[in-house]
């Protein structure tokens, strides 16, 4: 209590993240013997980092996009963006630089993991969580009208980019090798064989 009064901010969230970051702070000098002082401004200026989550979705495989303040620098899962796997698709990675330019994607570091369905519908994954996380951040962090430029930038080039596809497999049924084939009739050997029994 005494802690929330002292780091009393207008708005609660950024007064708990203070405490927080406080408590913490104090509880890594009681264990490691850390400089107090030191380790209190290091906790809040990562308190202070502008940071947006946002996920993209395609069949299987969900991407999972942590958009900061940066210099520019995206990675999936680790590796440079650059050398995503497959080449063949790479261009498809492109498109959001592409279409809403690079100064758009120069103040922004992103971190991604992806996991789960094929090569290709991760691919279409993640450049739907670099859309959504580019939308998200400048609607909290710049201005209202930025992010609707930008909104509708890409829902003019490519719904996808930021709506997740409904579409799935339909499922195999019963009597019959797939969703619709169905086992074939043979009318033309019953009648055959109505015929010699005639004869």
């Amino acid at each position: 209590r005494w802690l929330q009064s002292f780091f009393f901010f207008n708005d609660t969230a950024t007064t708990e993240i203070y405490t927080q970051a406080f408590v913490g702070s104090v509880r890594c000098v009681q264990e490691t013997g850390i400089n107090a002082e030191y380790m209190g401004i290091f906790i809040m200026e990562k308190a202070k980092i502008k940071r947006v989550q946002t996920f993209g979705k395609k069949k299987n495989a969900l991407a999972v996009a942590t958009v900061e303040a940066g210099h520019g620098h995206i990675r999936v899962n680790g590796k440079p963006f650059q050398l995503v796997e497959p080449a063949a698709l790479r261009a498809k990675l492109y498109e959001p630089i592409l279409i809403l330019g690079g100064s758009r994607f120069a103040g922004l570091n992103m971190h991604i993991k992806v996991r789960g369905g094929g090569q290709t519908a991760q691919v279409y994954a993640i450049r739907q969580a670099m859309c959504k996380g580019v939308v998200a951040f400048n609607q909290k962090f710049v201005d209202e009208e930025s992010k609707r430029t930008i909104k509708d930038i890409i829902l003019q080039y490519d719904r996808t980019l930021l709506v997740a596809d409904p579409r799935r497999p339909e499922p195999k049924k019963c009597a019959g090798r797939g969703a619709r084939a169905r086992r074939q009739k043979a009318y033309r050997q019953k009648l055959s064989i109505y015929h010699n029994i005639l004869q």
